[in-house]
């Protein structure tokens, strides 16, 4: 099995160092390089292309903009913000800017590796807790007018029941690619950037009204 490519940057050398021999020493992970502003965190997504880049949102630079830089930069990396900040606009901010993780800082250390292993699933995860107020302040009215397919509708409905993408696959007797290009254009079409913005507006849509519920870890999502 093949390890997975992490970074690390945090303007905090003692975490920043902490973390890295931790994950250093485990098996199925390879740190591959650290930094400490979003200068570093810009160079390292377009030089390594990690799978998983952890980065600290109150380092030196605009954390969002670094995002949605790496996101773009380095599309097949998943960013992680992994701070100290529990205020909801930040969260939306940086999974609006592309995230695929938000994990507080003093979660339990299983956290860090819950996150990675759920973004490299293809899940968004956010702390235990705090998801719930996330996903309120995430829900999206603006999806009057807009029309889903049979197909489309259905595979709303199994992700609604927290199905991953190849349980809906198995389920409708598609590949998985298949139901990846769904989601895709699901987020197009429902004008989100992420899965927790597909999830909200999923739920404001006429037939997520009696499905939709709220989840404390958005993980099971895929």
């Amino acid at each position: 099995m093949l390890s997975v490519s992490v970074a690390f940057v945090d303007d905090h050398p003692t975490l920043l160092e902490g973390i890295r021999a931790i994950f250093s020493r485990r098996p199925g992970y390879k740190v591959i390089a650290t930094g400490s502003c979003c200068a570093d965190a810009l160079g390292i997504a377009l030089e390594y292309k990690p799978n998983v880049l952890m980065i600290d949102l109150n380092m030196p630079g605009n954390a969002f903009d670094c995002i949605a830089q790496i996101r773009t930069t380095s599309p097949e990396t998943k960013v992680i913000a992994f701070t100290a900040s529990s205020g909801i606009n930040h969260a939306i901010d940086a999974l609006q800017a592309g995230a695929s993780g938000y994990v507080l800082k003093g979660s339990p250390l299983g956290s860090l590796t819950e996150a990675i292993d759920a973004v490299m699933a293809g899940d968004t995860y956010i702390s235990k807790g705090f998801a719930t107020k996330v996903i309120a302040a995430l829900a999206n009215p603006k999806t009057s007018g807009i029309k889903l397919s049979v197909r489309e509708e259905q595979i709303v409905s199994l992700l609604l029941e927290s199905r991953t993408n190849r349980e809906i696959a198995n389920q409708m007797n598609l590949s998985e690619k298949t139901i990846k290009n769904y989601m895709t254009l699901l987020m197009q079409k429902l004008r989100v950037r992420n899965r927790v913005g597909l999830v909200m507006a999923a739920r404001s849509l006429p037939l997520a009204g009696a499905r939709g519920r709220d989840v404390d870890r958005i993980g099971l999502l895929n």
